[in-house]
């Protein structure tokens, strides 16, 4: 789950523990070692193009994000990638055509809240990819109703790099209402006298308006996959993964 918190050094050791690697992280890296040049975006601590330098990709990687804190974690394990901090305003105009690939993993999209900020890392995205480059992405799709789960009994237990405790939950905190969902995240452990809490506000946008989004910024919709599997969309699946296109 995306989130603010871990702009904050003392919980951007924790996402990893929190976001371990499953089918996602797979479905990426195997486009990842098949791209030359590869920007992620919002990367976080890394692991998607640490895991792919491992795995033998030889040329440019590239990941962004806005939180230092993450990209103190993303330097120190793979210092052979190219960390940069910032945003895809902050870099517009950086690195135009220069990747053949970018991605946009954790659900970071959803994040973009407005129709302005979309469109704004959309025409960003579409700069920075040469022709015939792939932007592929995924948000939650929200029939499936995925905040109905982020519920104050959902606790997660998992330990710092200390090996201490930590408490995890999540509670949306007003009426959802139209597209817009705002959640709090708490943290509990023996590590901060008191718990840490974290506001966030994300967007679940449907399928369609995801890829009107896309070609509206000059992008082709090459497929929507409803799960890691590539399985079509269905009014239950969990994900709208987005494969886009820069044709000209």
């Amino acid at each position: 789950m995306v989130d603010r918190a871990f702009g904050d050094a003392s919980l951007a050791g924790l996402y990893d523990a929190l976001n371990p690697w499953g089918a996602g992280e797979a479905f990426y890296l195997e486009l990842v070692l098949g791209a030359s040049a590869v920007l992620d975006v919002g990367c976080g601590t890394g692991v998607l193009l640490r895991c792919a330098r491992e795995a033998g990709h030889g040329g440019r990687l590239c990941g962004l994000d806005p939180a230092a804190a993450m990209l103190v974690q993303a330097r120190r394990r793979a210092p052979a990638v190219e960390w940069v901090l910032g945003d895809l305003v902050s870099a517009r105009g950086r690195w135009d055509g220069g990747f053949d690939l970018a991605t946009m993993t954790g659900h970071a999209f959803q994040v973009l809240i407005s129709d302005a900020e979309i469109r704004t890392a959309l025409a960003a995205v579409r700069e920075m990819l040469a022709p015939g480059g792939h932007f592929v992405f995924e948000t939650r799709n929200p029939a499936a109703r995925a905040w109905e789960q982020w519920t104050p009994d959902r606790v997660r237990d998992i330990t710092d790099a200390e090996g201490r405790p930590v408490r995890v939950w999540h509670e949306v905190e007003t009426p959802v209402s139209g597209e817009l969902v705002t959640f709090a995240e708490t943290f509990e452990g023996p590590a901060w006298p008191r718990p840490q809490i974290s506001h966030s506000t994300l967007r679940f946008l449907g399928a369609e308006a995801v890829a009107g989004f896309v070609r509206e910024a000059g992008l082709v919709v090459q497929a929507q996959y409803g799960d890691w599997d590539r399985r079509p969309m269905s009014a239950t699946g969990p994900e709208i993964i987005t494969v886009a296109q820069r044709i000209d």
